[in-house]
Parts: structure tokens; C-alpha cells; sequence
């Protein structure tokens, strides 16, 4: 049956049932009473749509809250173990994988560390090994919890490269600085037989699920704008903005900053990664006289740097003098990183920006503000002096918790029915409700 404006009645149900769940995840607790308003829908319509999720478990009492002059109002909210979803971040030193229930609250964890050894760095990235990662931490973690892959509401991967989508293959991953070139990665997943049919893979750059995540629950949350970036072995960025609709993934660590500078690892020459990344730092602090820890991964090679450059002092002010070698690599890195800022700034002006990413996390506030510093004297003044600089607040998970979202945001698209088939287009309301909860 068509409605006037061209829509089914399945499809107004949907949009109902979309409505009433985003409600009562991001403002719930509430009572029938209140959903009326909060959703537009009218008391019967919520009356009807409550009953149907209450029956299907996705709904669940709440307490009570006294009424004006009448009986006390039930509250409802949605149930957390109604359903799960995993996320994964396929990262530059570890693959990561977590269960999650509906409210994002970590169930099970599993990493699996990615080897740096072999004569060339992509060999950590094979694609049977990585693959192989991601069928044990899945089956590992749903043993852990006790969940049953049935239950799942699909699994979402970050991965470093660009995304695309073919009708036979699915999610292939064109990754140039991991060697990855049309990976069908979805296709791969699904001939694994690891999961049932019915349980959807979501696949996106890995810099665009943290965005997501940082927007949605963490330092992002309020903001109409922002460029949030990965630094990691290497730089990513997204941004998100009223006007470019959701996160979209941007290749920005492969701006060029030097003409015939550094060969970066895309095998272009200048790319802000080449200056920027964790590698290419840890790289010229050799090229340059320092002394990274023989044989130790990045992660470890990067504490060694900072703990050189910034040496602890008693409260005296004692101590060992700073390498000047690492603080002129890192003051150096600040500034190449600070004019990346600045064309993220001049292009998109966004309100804040973000930075993420193990290597981000671990250079933290000191480093920071030097690149803020660089930044406002690259930028154009007016967005420069309207945008706020500042760390993550999700800490190293934020890949997998983005990750985990995008099955959560298409299911609740959906209208919490998974198996609804047909691709759905989330509506706009969903990042509305998003940006409205965050802003409290």
C-alpha cells in the first residue's frame, strides 16, 4: 500500500519504530507519555510501536516516575542485551577486536599484534594473516562472552585505505601504504563461513569510524563541525559537517607539503605522512643521530623519543638535559603537522579539530600545543581563530567503538528489524538526535 507521499505503510512503520528507539537510546529513560512529543508520532502510533518492541525484547521497563494527578508513568528504555555488535580496528601495530552490547558497553576484547619483522614493512599486513586475526579474535571474543553469532547485529571494521563497494565482492580495500590493492576483504570474510549468513559486515576507513565515535560520545560531542585526525604510523583525517552530511574519510596525510621531499610510503614524494606519521618520525630521528631502542616496535620506539626529549626531573628541577636532537625532530614534525592542520582548517573551517590515534595519544598536550602554534600562523585568521585544537577522549578504542556503531546506526535505520534486507539510507533525524544528545 502506497501513501501519498510515495511511501509504503512498511515504510512509515519503520520510520516509526526508527524514532521511537533513537529516542529512548539517547534521551532515555522516558514514558509513553513523553515519547508522544519527543518523536512528533501521536499517542496512539507510540502506544503501537512500544508494544511491538517491547514484544520483540528490544524494549524494557524502567522504573516509574509520578505523573501530574495520576498513576506513576512507566519508563521505558532500550534493552542493552537485545542485541551486539563487534567492532575491529585493523591498525598499523595490532588488530583489535570488541563485543559490544547495544549500549557500547565492552563485553570481550581480543588483539592480536601485527609483526614488524621481515624485510619490508608491509609483510605485517598480509592479507591471510590479517584475515586470520579477524576470525579468531571474532570467535574468541563471542566464546568469552557467551554470545551466539546469531545475536549479532553485524560486525564493523576500520581499515587503513580507501573503501570501495562492488555488487560481486563487496567492501574491497584499496590500501597503497600497506600494500593492499583491491583486497576484497567482505568476500574473503564471507567465504570464511565464520558467521551466519545473516550477519552483516560493515567495512570503512579506519579514520572515518574514529570520527565517528569521537562526535558521537567523545570530544566531537556538540559540534556542528569537525576535521578529526588518526595519527598513527601514518595520518588520516574525516570530516563532519552539516554540509557534507556523514563522516567522510579524506586522504589527507597524502597532501603534498614538499615538493620532491621524502619518499612517503604511498611511493608519492612529499606527503605530509612522510614528515608527519610515527614511522617517518622515528625514521629522521635516526636519519638525524638519535638512537631508537634496537628492535622495538613503534609504539615502544615512540616512548623512548618522547622520554629523551622530555626527561623527568625531580621536584628540584634536576635532572637530565633534553636530547636536543629528538626536541628538534618533534619541534620540526610540529610544524609540518601544524601546516596540515592549517590546510584542514582553510578548506573545511571546521569548529574543532580532533586528533586520535596511538601515536597522537602518546605525543599528547606539550606536543600539541606547539602544532596549534604552527597551525594559527599558517591559517587564514578568521577560521583559525574560531576552531578548537584538542585531543581525543576515547582513548585507543575509539576505532573499534566507531566501528561497532555503523551496524548499530544501520539497524536502528532499520527500525530495529534485521531482517530487513534492502539497503537503508539512515535518516537525517538519526544524526540530528545524535548532535542534539551531545550538545546536553
Amino acid at each position: 500500500m502506497k501513501v501519498r507521499s510515495g511511501r509504503t505503510v512498511r515504510d512509515l512503520r519503520r520510520e516509526n519504530r526508527t524514532a521511537v528507539l533513537q529516542r529512548l537510546y539517547f534521551d532515555g529513560p522516558l514514558s509513553r507519555f513523553s515519547l508522544g512529543p519527543a518523536t512528533g508520532l501521536s499517542s496512539g502510533s507510540v502506544s503501537n510501536v512500544v508494544s511491538e518492541l517491547v514484544a520483540e525484547g528490544l524494549v524494557e521497563e524502567a522504573g516509574s516516575v509520578d505523573s501530574a494527578g495520576g498513576r506513576p508513568r512507566t519508563l521505558l528504555r532500550v534493552s542493552a542485551r537485545s542485541g551486539y555488535m563487534i567492532g575491529v580496528d585493523i591498525g598499523e601495530t595490532r588488530v583489535r577486536v570488541e563485543l559490544f552490547d547495544l549500549a557500547l558497553t565492552e563485553l570481550a576484547r581480543v588483539e592480536r599484534p601485527l609483526a614488524t619483522g621481515g624485510p619490508r614493512r608491509v609483510d605485517r599486513y598480509d592479507v591471510g594473516v590479517v584475515v586470520g586475526h579477524l576470525r579468531e579474535g571474532i570467535t574468541e571474543v563471542l566464546g568469552e562472552a557467551g554470545i551466539a553469532a546469531d545475536r549479532l547485529l553485524g560486525v564493523g571494521i576500520g581499515v587503513p585505505g580507501i573503501v570501495a563497494r562492488t555488487a560481486e565482492d563487496g567492501a574491497v580495500v584499496h590500501g597503497q601504504t600497506i600494500g593492499w590493492d583491491a583486497v576484497p576483504l567482505e568476500r574473503l570474510l564471507r567465504e570464511s563461513r565464520l558467521l551466519p549468513e545473516s550477519v552483516p559486515y560493515y567495512i570503512d576507513n579506519g579514520a572515518k569510524t574514529l570520527g565517528q565515535a569521537e562526535m558521537w560520545f567523545g570530544a566531537g560531542r556538540g559540534a556542528q563541525s569537525a576535521a578529526v585526525v588518526l595519527f598513527g604510523s601514518g595520518v588520516g583525517a574525516c570530516v563532519v559537517g552539516d554540509d557534507t552530511g556523514p563522516a567522510r574519510a579524506v586522504e589527507w596525510g597524502h597532501l603534498t607539503v614538499r615538493v620532491r621531499g621524502r619518499r612517503c610510503r604511498c611511493g608519492a614524494q612529499g606527503c605530509l605522512e612522510a614528515y608527519a606519521g610515527a614511522e617517518a618520525l622515528l625514521q629522521r630521528w635516526a636519519e638525524a643521530g638519535g638512537r631508537p631502542p634496537a628492535g622495538a616496535d613503534e609504539e615502544t620506539a615512540l616512548t623512548a623519543m618522547l622520554a629523551a626529549a622530555y626527561p623527568e626531573r625531580d621536584e628540584a628541577g634536576s635532572g637530565p638535559e633534553p636530547d636536543a636532537t629528538a626536541l628538534a625532530v618533534l619541534e620540526e614534525t610540529a610544524e609540518y603537522l601544524g601546516a596540515g592542520f592549517s590546510d584542514l582548517i582553510n578548506l573545511f573551517q571546521p569548529e574543532r579539530i580532533l586528533v586520535g590515534g596511538w601515536a597522537g595519544l602518546q605525543l599528547g598536550r606539550r606536543f600539541l600545543d606547539s602544532v596549534t602554534a604552527h597551525a594559527t600562523s599558517y591559517a587564514l585568521a578568521y577560521p583559525a581563530a574560531r576552531v578548537r585544537i584538542d585531543l581525543g577522549t576515547l582513548g585507543p578504542d575509539a576505532v573499534t567503538v566507531g566501528a561497532a556503531i555503523l551496524p548499530l546506526a544501520d539497524f536502528f535505520a532499520r527500525g530495529g528489524r534485521p531482517e530487513e534486507t534492502e539497503p537503508v539510507e539512515p535518516d537525517p533525524a538519526w544524526r540530528a538526535a545524535l548532535r542534539e544528545r551531545s550538545a546536553q
